[in-house]
């Protein structure tokens, strides 16, 4: 275990020794961490992120830094990082000083270049922005609020809103999410436990609807009436 400290110089093996265990070491804190200091950069998020990644870096290029160190900083981050996201939800006053409030930028189809310049965002933003929406019109835009992620949020008037079955007062039904229970030319059987099929349903069903087997099926699903939508290799 001498990868782990400081050396005059790490053999090649040492070196690769040294990176695997890094790199697992982030998996491992990536995953205690979730997905949110990952996608969603908010102060708190951007200073952890930005901190881990340079003290792992630094002993996975120099010889004479040890990793030791490194990992047990990237612990005590972690533990303080933790601690941090449940201060942010028990104390108000910590969620204030740490994440900053939403600022409206379009109000009544009118652009507040002060809330642009509070935002520190340019004009150009708002409108690209707008565009990734389908937003073809800022004065169809009743709110629109930077948030602190770096997103903005925004609201079309009731007017310019798609019309929807509840808008016409037309009754749908509950939707259901469809099951996949092929994935890869493999059967899926827990999948088909839950809706009460089994393999040779679901292989009848195949060479019926489709004059196909299951090796040959990249992907397959089935909606709450039974009927099965297949994807072929290519």
């Amino acid at each position: 275990m001498d990868f782990f400290k400081s050396q005059e110089t790490l053999t090649s093996m040492e070196w690769v020794l040294r990176a695997v265990v890094g790199f697992i070491f982030l998996l491992i804190v990536a995953r205690v961490l979730t997905q949110r200091s990952i996608s969603q950069l908010r102060l708190l998020d951007f200073v952890i992120a930005l901190v881990i990644g340079n003290i792992i870096a630094h002993p996975l290029s120099d010889q004479h830094l040890g990793l030791k160190g490194s990992m047990i900083t990237t612990a005590v981050l972690m533990v303080l990082y933790i601690s941090g996201v449940y201060m942010i939800l028990k104390w108000p006053w910590f969620r204030r000083l740490v994440n900053s409030p939403p600022i409206t930028i379009v109000k009544d189809g009118n652009i507040l270049y002060e809330g642009l310049k509070k935002a520190k965002i340019s004009l150009d933003v708002l409108l690209e922005e707008l565009r990734e929406g389908q937003v073809d019109d800022v004065k169809k835009v009743v709110l629109a609020t930077w948030e602190a992620d770096g997103k903005i949020s925004f609201f079309l008037d009731p007017k310019y809103q798609p019309i929807t079955p509840s808008t016409l007062g037309i009754k749908t039904e509950p939707y259901e999410h469809p099951r996949t229970i092929i994935k890869e030319g493999t059967i899926i059987t827990s999948e088909l436990e839950e809706i009460q099929k089994n393999e040779e349903w679901v292989t009848t069903k195949l060479e019926r609807i489709y004059q196909t087997s299951v090796s040959n099926v990249l992907l397959a699903t089935i909606d709450n009436k039974d009927n099965l939508k297949i994807f072929l290799y290519k």
